[in-house]
Order: structure tokens, then C-alpha cells, then sequence
């Protein structure tokens, strides 16, 4: 399986719809070279400017929405399209994924379950998602998660239950807490004996520089491919056969004995 993680950077001068024109562009560049295109959290208008998420906000069927279905049909890939500030027809603001097939047909929406900032920022003004996402592509099974759920392990054990094999996190990460987005990926690869296709952003967002330095890791934790601090495409490929062959060979998640058949678990 052939992967292009689209490192964007978001540079402030730039508006939205400018933005979303040259992502567009980007992923159709994938066109003949990828299956499955992964981009960042929030690229649209940064992870961190918290002062854009209402402003910005779009219903899910959106501008965005409507762009991102264009460039996954236009290039035949399925696509990972981020994550963007989502406006519920009832008003609450959500942060939500959208994936898409390679005709363009929405696979799959996430809404984050767990929102960064510490009673302020987006854990305030976005409302948590309650649901976990799979989506079932013809090479693989994916689990979708969105930055700040990377640290949280039984999110990724619930994605591991409903069949996922390589798990996507799209992501708006710090650059002051870099050593944490590596380790991180790399340890949910492990305890989930699966892949980690993470895509973090670039650039500065409101004054926040970003980690960059997207990372494939496999099975048994090592990196495929990590990419640097500023704007790239970072392609690699992958064997997802070798999720079932890891499992077998080290039946590790058989052992398993806490956190199953828990009461109310999703």
C-alpha cells in the first residue's frame, strides 16, 4: 500500500479558500503514486488559532467538504482529508475528520473525542465526539484519530476491537513536545500491533510553532518514515499483511485481560 502523508504548512498571510485550493492541488499530485492520502489536523485554519474556529466553522457538507471530495475523485485515492472546524446544524462546534473514497464519496466522519487545552482553547469552545470511526479499505482496516487522542491508549485498543489494522492520526502537534509525538506513535504501533500513519502539521499556528516530522511506524515499532520540520510530502509504502503475521507470530493482544467486556465500553 502506497501512502502520501501531505506535511501542510499554514502560513497566517494566507487565507482559507486560498489554502484550500493548494491542498486540493496536492492531493490530485497523488494521482498514479499513492492509495491513501493522509493530511493534517486543522489545516484550514490552524490548530492553534483558537480565535478562527467560529469564524471559520463550516457545516460538515461544507466548502471543504466539497474540495476534499473533488481531490479524492481527481486523483483515485482515498483521502484522509484532515480535520476541520465542523458547525452541527444545532450550533455546537465539533473538530471533525473527514475521509473519502476514490470516487469522492464520504467514508467516514470523526468527530475528536478527546479536546486539547486544559479548560480553555478547544477543550471549550468545540464540543467532544462520542463515537469511535473504522473504515474498511480494500488493503486494510483503518482507525481514525485526531492528535491529542494519541495519548490516550484505550481509545486505540476500542479501533483495534472493531478490526483496525493501521491507525491514522491527523494532527496539529507542538513543536516543544516533538520527543512526545514520536514516542507516542511509535508505542500505539506496538501495544496495537498495528500500523501508525501520523501527519502532523507545519508552519506556526498563532504563534505556536508545529512539530512537523510526520511518522509511518510498523507492527513492531520501527519507523518506515518520518518526515522534517517544514512542508513536505512524505510518501512511503507498507505491507498491511503484515499486521495479521506480527499478530500471530507475538499473540500478545490474546493476553489481554483489563478493559474487556466493561460495562457501557463503546
Amino acid at each position: 500500500m502506497r501512502a502520501s502523508l501531505i506535511q501542510i504548512a499554514v502560513n497566517e498571510d494566507e487565507s482559507v479558500n486560498a489554502r484550500r485550493d493548494r491542498v486540493s492541488s496536492l492531493v490530485r499530485d497523488q494521482a498514479g503514486s499513492a492509495d491513501l492520502v493522509v493530511l493534517p489536523e486543522l489545516w484550514t485554519t490552524g490548530a492553534f488559532a483558537y480565535e478562527l474556529f467560529a469564524a471559520e466553522a463550516e457545516p460538515l457538507e461544507g466548502p471543504t467538504f466539497e474540495a476534499m471530495a473533488k481531490a479524492a475523485r481527481d486523483a483515485g485515492v482515498w483521502l484522509h482529508a484532515g480535520s476541520i472546524p465542523e458547525r452541527d446544524p444545532e450550533g455546537p462546534l465539533y473538530n471533525t475528520a473527514l475521509v473519502f473514497s476514490p470516487l469522492g464519496e464520504l467514508a467516514a466522519a470523526y468527530r475528536k473525542i478527546h479536546r486539547f487545552g486544559f479548560d480553555k482553547g478547544e477543550a471549550v469552545l468545540m464540543s467532544a465526539g462520542q463515537e469511535l470511526v473504522t473504515v474498511r479499505l480494500p488493503e486494510t482496516v483503518v482507525g481514525v484519530s485526531t492528535c491529542y487522542d494519541l495519548r490516550f491508549p484505550e481509545l486505540y485498543r476500542g479501533l483495534v476491537d472493531r478490526g483496525a489494522e493501521t491507525l491514522i492520526v491527523s494532527a496539529g502537534w507542538p513543536e516543544r513536545r516533538r520527543a512526545h509525538w514520536t514516542l507516542l506513535a511509535q508505542a500505539r504501533a506496538v501495544e496495537n500491533q498495528a500500523y501508525v500513519v501520523a501527519c502532523a502539521g507545519a508552519g506556526t499556528h498563532a504563534g505556536v510553532p508545529q512539530a512537523g516530522h510526520s511518522i509511518v511506524v510498523d507492527p513492531w515499532g520501527e519507523v518506515l518514515a518520518e518526515a522534517g520540520a517544514g512542508e513536505e510530502v512524505l510518501r512511503v509504502s507498507f505491507d498491511p499483511s503484515r499486521v495479521a503475521v506480527t499478530r500471530e507470530q507475538f499473540p500478545a493482544l490474546k493476553d489481554r485481560l483489563l478493559g474487556l467486556d466493561v460495562p457501557g465500553r463503546p
